[in-house]
């Protein structure tokens, strides 16, 4: 009958095992499931995450080309500002020329008329019907001086005529060149506006197709959390299953163990029945053996109390052997006496250095003093001074060289970089160097910024500057008595 039961019992876990054992790895393989699907869920968020940094480093650099296309396009229409204003000044030049030129024409006919007017009255003796009609020598000398006066006013103001033709017609030269030269930074300054356009396109292309690259990756992330919803729902289902089915199992199984104990029980209580009544039928003759089967096992019980005694101390020795109680309060001795001198040079070390308010200690090594400017002790004169050096030199674009040759911005450049300053490389980027200062407080090493140009102010209304007009298209550097002659965008103070 138990062996009855106790096959039941077994029948019974074993097939709620099997239920179960097919649940588990259903929801092991759906655990894997759901880590891969978390793995491709995180990586598409990586993505996602590394298509918005480059998206926003795009932005900036589109940002930075739309300033610069401002930027180019502010310049353009200060060029194209600077070239009316060079043409209204070409054209006031021309009248002004034409005006000279007939002033110095009427004065040379003017001239010839008198002079012809003379030799025909009086041919070649009209100093002699001069003479001859005298009514005396005052009269005479009278005569004769006022005829050398108007010779004398005859020829200076031919001379003044010609000279003031002659300087008018070198500034409408230097009009033309200045004109030429805003012409083709205007142009210049248009390509690079194409340029920028261009490249401006190019990134909101690209731009776009981040923003379509996120939208499918974003779309992708959706799916894997769908699906990983799905999948921890399913787990969810399954374990609970399974924890159900583990329940009833467990259920069952102490159902059918306390079956199988009240059987046994029941048999061994009638077991127990029947021998106490043969144990009462034998019990006369056996009370004797009993009593000294007692006495032996009373000796017996007396010999294992003396063994446990015995092992008891043997096993306390063994312990003290081992611990060693003695050899362990030494050692913990030793080990305090060692933290504390650590400690104690520790401390000795820490308070050698100085100490802030809050204690910090303050490396001794560093030094207080002051970083030196890089600009030294020179002065804005000191660099308009050494600028004035290289005058007479060439004029090439691209150039950075004082001797050899400069543009406009590499010529501000070289000057600065000998007196230990780092400038910008372009016209437009100088032009935010230093600090802006008005015009009527320039100095002199001062910038002078103008559109797509730059120059350096030496004082008294006047700049010196690498400059490809004057004459045009040869150029060179040069000092130019008007610091104004175009349209001044900003003064910038590189040394204070």
């Amino acid at each position: 009958m138990k062996k009855r039961l106790v096959c039941l019992t077994l029948a019974i876990i074993m097939s709620t095992a099997q239920v179960v054992s097919v649940g588990a790895t259903r929801e092991d393989e759906l655990r894997q499931e759901q880590a891969q699907t978390s793995n491709q869920l995180d990586a598409t968020y990586a993505t996602i995450n590394s298509l918005e940094e480059q998206k926003q480093a795009l932005a900036a650099e589109i940002d930075a080309l739309d300033q610069n296309l401002v930027d180019v396009m502010v310049q353009i229409n200060v060029l194209k500002q600077d070239i009316t204003n060079k043409e209204a000044d070409i054209k006031k030049t021309k009248k002004k020329l034409r005006k000279a030129i007939k002033n110095k024409n009427k004065q040379y006919e003017d001239m010839k008329t008198r002079i012809q007017y003379l030799y025909e009255n009086g041919g070649d003796t009209a100093w002699f019907q001069m003479l001859l009609n005298a009514k005396d020598i005052s009269d005479l000398l009278n005569k004769a001086d006022y005829a050398q006066k108007m010779y004398d006013y005859d020829r200076q103001r031919l001379k003044q005529y010609t000279s003031t033709v002659k300087k008018v017609k070198t500034l409408k030269t230097e009009l033309e060149g200045e004109k030429a030269e805003l012409v083709d930074m205007k142009k210049q300054q248009e390509a690079q506006q194409a340029s920028l356009e261009q490249q401006l396109e190019e990134k909101k292309a690209t731009s776009e197709n981040y923003d379509q690259q996120i939208a499918a990756a974003q779309e992708q992330a959706e799916q894997y959390a769908a699906l990983l919803q799905q999948q921890t729902e399913e787990i969810a289902r399954l374990e609970a299953e399974r924890i159900a089915a583990e329940e009833e199992a467990r259920r069952q199984a102490e159902a059918a163990a306390q079956a199988a104990a009240e059987e046994e029980a029941r048999r061994q209580a009638e077991a127990a029945a029947a021998e106490e009544a043969s144990y009462e039928e034998d019990y006369e003759e056996d009370s004797y053996d009993e009593e000294e089967d007692y006495s032996y096992d009373e000796e017996e019980e007396y010999s294992e109390e003396d063994d446990y005694s015995d092992e008891e101390y043997s096993e306390e020795d063994s312990y003290e052997e081992e611990t060693g109680d003695g050899d362990y309060e030494e050692e913990d001795y030793s080990e305090e006496e060692e933290y504390s001198e650590e400690d104690e040079s520790y401390e000795e070390e820490y308070s050698e250095g100085e100490t802030d308010e809050y204690g910090n200690v303050i490396d001794s090594s560093e030094s207080s003093e002051p970083a030196q400017s890089s600009g030294g002790s020179y002065g804005g004169q000191a660099v308009a001074d050494f600028a004035l050096q290289f005058v007479g030199n060439p004029y090439v674009w691209g150039g950075t060289s004082l001797t050899n040759g400069a543009d406009c911005s590499g010529f501000v450049q070289s000057v600065y970089a000998n007196f230990g300053y780092s400038l910008s490389r372009t016209s437009e980027s100088q032009m935010y160097e230093g600090r802006s200062v008005s015009y009527s407080e320039a100095q002199p090493g001062d910038l002078i910024c103008y559109g797509s140009h730059v120059a350096i102010y030496i004082g008294n209304g006047q700049i010196v500057h690498a400059s490809n007009s004057a004459p045009y298209p040869a150029g060179g550097i040069k000092v130019t008595d008007n610091a104004a002659y175009r349209t001044i965008l900003s003064v910038r103070r590189i040394i204070e």
